[in-house]
């Protein structure tokens, strides 16, 4: 086990691959609350409930994607990296494909799977990174930082923070409201942890807040601890009866598809590169076993929709197990095994309300938008379609309305600049697939 993982080229040992796996599984324990929320939309109340996916068996499937996407991560590539579905892409699932667009979530996983299967090609041909390097840095960081503003802004809704306003479309909520001051005093302890550099600030915050909460008779104490796992079967290949249906197959879930592929595809490279750089992995500007890494994580979204989340990717606090002193795949496979564990402990969910996850959601809205300071404002053609990506993402509810007006919107402004030969012939057409998308979306 050793000599496989190298702990001594890379001077680590047991102890450090443990308390750097743990740390990792603490750091990313919010999502085993968060995701069955979201898919659920579990805080939408005019929403059909037959319609609704099944809470249980979504933990139990965002519990065993990230054990599978871990185990391989750790075994094949060898990284300190974990995964997990992924902020972001679940609430481009939840509430844009299945709330706003009306797709079943049965499509919606139908999408994901064939999102993870074209992810698997282009990284098997090489084209997956020709597609990335096309795109300028600038728009790929304007996408992280759209997707950090929607994620903060369905935190805020979710506090009861941020409310429907027929005046204004939105304003300020009754902060005088018991869940909306457990959500506020939520953020203030999770900021607090996270200024304080406390490994597995979100999680510790959500803890803290949850209690806080039954103290003061906002959420109902639960009567069990242990039980037995819940049942996969509702949501368990369920996308396979998407396929038979005539409805799946229109040019909005080709938008749809693509999105999922989209962001996928720099949401993994950027946490790839991010752990890699901390723990020292990257050479002469060159990453060992990339490939690999791609190939775990689009195997995982493959069996994650399968088994009935959204899409499965690389977890960016990972980098609190590296900070902890993790160096191999070994500290993966004890954050998986940490993941199996946490199945059992099912009915601690019920005490996981929107007023206890809002601060995560913010937090790690507040954490993806850190890359606009990356961005050349100065340059009106680079900072238009940046800025129209970012901004239309919570103004439109759709992650995918937000990359599509900024893809639009660069060739325009670059052209008009004279800067037509800069722009790579995959932009135009990018280019083209979004102009058709606005038609037939509209």
């Amino acid at each position: 086990m050793k000599k496989y993982f190298q702990f001594e080229e890379l001077g680590t040992n047991y102890r450090r691959e443990f308390l750097g796996g743990l740390t990792t599984f603490l750091a990313m324990a919010y999502i085993l609350a968060v995701n069955p929320m979201t898919l659920t939309l579990q805080h939408v109340t005019n929403f059909p409930d037959e319609l609704r996916m099944d809470y249980g068996a979504v933990f139990v499937a965002t519990a065993l994607s990230a054990v599978i996407g871990s185990v391989i991560m750790g075994l094949v590539a060898r990284y300190p990296l974990s995964l997990a579905p992924g902020l972001g892409l679940n609430a481009f699932f939840a509430y844009t494909v299945v709330l706003a667009n009306g797709s079943p979530w049965q499509h919606a996983l139908a999408a994901v799977f064939i999102s993870g299967v074209f992810f698997l090609l282009l990284t098997l041909t090489g084209l997956r990174e020709k597609l990335i390097n096309a795109i300028p840095i600038e728009l790929k960081l304007a996408v992280g930082a759209g997707i950090g503003l929607f994620i903060a802004f369905i935190g805020f809704q979710n506090a009861g923070i941020i409310v429907n306003n027929d005046a204004t479309l939105v304003g300020l909520g009754d902060l005088t409201n018991g869940n909306t001051l457990l959500a506020i005093f939520g953020i203030v302890v999770t900021v607090a942890l996270m200024v304080k550099g406390i490994k597995g600030g979100v999680f510790y915050g959500m803890i803290i807040t949850t209690i806080v909460g039954m103290i003061f008779k906002l959420i109902d104490v639960p009567e069990k601890i242990v039980d037995k796992v819940p049942s996969l079967e509702p949501t368990f290949g369920a996308l396979f009866s998407s396929f038979g249906d005539s409805s799946f197959y229109t040019a909005t879930m080709l938008g749809v598809i693509l999105t999922f592929l989209f962001v996928d595809f720099f949401d993994n490279a950027g946490t790839l590169v991010a752990v890699a750089n901390q723990a020292g992995f990257v050479k002469d500007n060159k990453l060992p076993r990339a490939g690999k890494a791609l190939i775990s994580d689009s195997i995982a979204t493959i069996s994650g929709s399968i088994l009935g989340t959204s899409t499965v990717t690389s977890f960016v606090e990972s980098t609190a197990g590296v900070a902890a002193g993790a160096r191999t795949g070994f500290a993966s496979l004890v954050t998986a095994g940490f993941f199996l564990l946490s199945m059992f402990f099912f009915p601690l969910l019920a005490v996981i309300t929107p007023a206890v996850t809002a601060p995560a959601l913010i937090i790690v809205g507040v954490l993806m938008v850190s890359s606009l300071g990356k961005i050349d404002w100065t340059k009106l053609e680079i900072a238009v379609p940046a800025f129209l990506t970012m901004i239309f993402m919570p103004l439109s509810y759709s992650i995918a309305t937000g990359i599509a007006v900024g893809f639009v919107f660069y060739p325009i402004t670059m052209i008009v600049k004279g800067k037509a030969k800069d722009i790579h012939p995959i932009m135009y057409f990018f280019f083209i697939i979004f102009i058709l998308y606005f038609m037939f979306l509209s």
